[in-house]
């Protein structure tokens, strides 16, 4: 049941995420800040993908992803059809790595230290959860802010 919630979740804002990135009017405003703020909202959906891919796909799914964190915040420019594309792709990604956990493994330890210790994967797939809600929420104020 659990496992259902959070693909339920995950697909969800994955979506709210997709319709955040094409309400922007002017493509070129997904890589531009505002005051304070120093990250994009390109770049930080390529932290979204970038993220996503290492700790679902390479950590649980083990499908070989290469992460590089550093080109998440220094890329700039990217299509926001390939972004678009690549956020979709990880609504099956972790459906399918989500799914093959039941839910008595969810209190097995997570393959690496994760928030500063050793946690359980239930642990690290809901705070991943709250982690893209955190950045679905400041693109959304960087599009209203610079549109």
């Amino acid at each position: 049941m659990l496992n259902e919630i959070l693909v339920n979740f995950y697909t969800r804002d994955i979506r709210k995420l997709i319709e955040e990135v094409n309400l922007f009017r002017d493509e070129s405003n997904l890589w531009k800040t505002a005051g304070t703020i120093n990250n994009s909202s390109g770049n930080l959906v390529l932290h979204i993908i970038g993220g996503t891919n290492y700790l679902f796909g390479t950590q649980l799914a083990k499908n070989g992803y290469v992460r590089n964190r550093d080109q998440e915040f220094s890329t700039k420019g990217v299509p926001r059809t390939i972004l678009v594309t690549q956020l979709a792709a990880l609504i099956p990604l972790i459906t399918n790595t989500i799914n093959a956990i039941t839910e008595e493994h969810m209190k097995d330890d997570y393959p690496m230290m994760f928030d500063g210790g050793q946690q359980s994967k239930g642990y690290v797939v809901v705070q991943l959860l709250a982690h893209l809600n955190y950045h679905l929420g400041q693109v959304n104020y960087l599009r209203r802010t610079l549109e």
